[in-house]
């Protein structure tokens, strides 16, 4: 079965990216390309819910949408 997990993108400050997945505290990884974070996000999302499955800890619920917002930015001086 397959589920989709919220992922959110940072630049990292050394190159490249790293990812966090709100729905799954504890759960990161990181690539060098944007495709390379996609694949290894799979691994990581995949392993997190295998691990938490073995532990007998419940799933997540699911987020029902993620969006991005527009907002000006605030110059602090």
């Amino acid at each position: 079965m397959k589920r989709k997990i919220a992922m959110v993108v940072h630049e990292a400050e050394e190159g490249g990216y790293w990812a966090s997945f709100p729905e799954l505290p504890g759960c990161f990884t990181q690539g060098d390309t944007l495709e390379a974070l996609r694949e290894h996000a799979a691994e990581a999302v995949s392993g997190h819910l295998e691990a938490l499955r073995e532990a007998g800890k419940p799933l997540p619920d699911p987020v029902l949408a993620v969006e991005a917002v527009e907002a000006d930015m605030v110059d602090v001086a």
